[in-house]
């Protein structure tokens, strides 16, 4: 009889030992919200992460839906929640909009399911406060200490704040004050769309492109719009002939920075922005290069803008 219970417990304690080593360090931090600042979360699979705005989110838009899943309902109208639905190393960009027009951009990145440091932290809270609330600092992460402090979770500890980087474009300001001195645009109107697009200055800075552009609400009803994209479209290369729409790859760039002077437009108001973003430096003969823009309650039917790849107005050494 008393072989018979030895055996079930030697197999039990190898597991649970197996279990407790397995532990994840968890990090809780508080961020303040800054358009021209990318918040990098750290995820990992089959753990949840959880971002929290100060107020009602209007629309959230997800790089990478394949790779991630970022869930917001009605319910809960300040919360997303995110994770990697992949076990490989994936990253993305997650972009968030609230009812006040503030709007927040984070990179997202998981390191998979089979990472050589397993106890990596893991960002399970990002909660943004509005400017008035006290400041996290970027620069100084003794400060961010004491204004976020870690807590302690049962599957570790955290250790500080995200990282934050800020777009090195001095002169981004200046575009969108430029573009936002403009009285008249160019508008091109879009066929079954609400708003119309005027386009404004390209430059090219270093390896990065910056645009300005201005959107028109010519409705006669209220309506939202969500942070611009910038995608790349080409076709497969094939022996054979395919049905025209076949074969066709798109590929969304990352985005810098980029100002939006509001998400929410009057009948006959504007709104102007100007967008930074990382152009390769090369592409095939049949890719093109597209700014997006899509209305909150259409964002699977965008406006595509077709950009020239080789923008007209050099920034570079201004």
């Amino acid at each position: 009889m008393k072989l018979r219970w030895l055996i079930p417990v030697a197999v039990l304690l190898p597991l649970r030992l197996s279990a407790s080593d397995a532990r994840v360090g968890a990090r809780v931090a508080t961020v303040t919200i800054n358009p021209r600042e990318v918040t990098v979360l750290h995820l990992r699979p089959e753990f949840e992460s959880t971002i929290r705005m100060p107020e009602e989110i209007t629309s959230v838009i997800l790089g990478s839906p394949g790779e991630f899943k970022a869930e917001h309902n009605e319910g809960e109208p300040e919360y997303v929640y995110v994770k990697p639905i992949v076990k490989e190393p994936v990253q993305s960009n997650l972009l968030i909009a609230t009812k006040s027009g503030q709007h927040v951009t984070l990179e997202l990145i998981s390191d998979g399911a089979s990472a050589p440091n397993p106890t990596q932290p893991v960002d399970f809270l990002i909660e943004y406060r509005t400017a008035r609330s006290f400041l996290i600092s970027a620069d100084s992460e003794s400060l961010a200490m004491r204004s976020a402090p870690t807590k302690e979770i049962e599957l570790g500890v955290s250790s500080g704040t995200t990282d934050l980087r800020s777009a090195p474009l001095s002169s981004l300001d200046e575009v969108f004050k430029l573009q936002e001195s403009v009285n008249a645009p160019k508008w091109t109107k879009w066929e079954d769309k609400q708003i119309e697009t005027s386009i404004g200055d390209m430059r090219q800075l270093s390896n990065r492109t910056m645009i300005s552009y201005s959107i028109l609400n010519n409705s006669n009803e209220p309506i939202e719009i969500v942070p611009p994209q910038i995608q790349i479209t080409g076709r497969k290369a094939t022996k054979k002939k395919k049905k025209e729409g076949k074969g066709i790859i798109s590929n969304q760039l990352e985005i810098r920075d980029y100002r939006l002077s509001t998400t929410r437009l009057e009948p006959g108001e504007r709104a102007d922005g100007v967008v930074v973003f990382d152009r390769p430096n090369f592409k095939e003969s049949t890719e093109k290069l597209f700014l997006q823009i899509a209305q909150a309650d259409q964002v699977d039917h965008p406006i595509l803008i077709h950009l020239p790849f080789t923008p007209p107005i050099s920034g570079d050494g201004k």
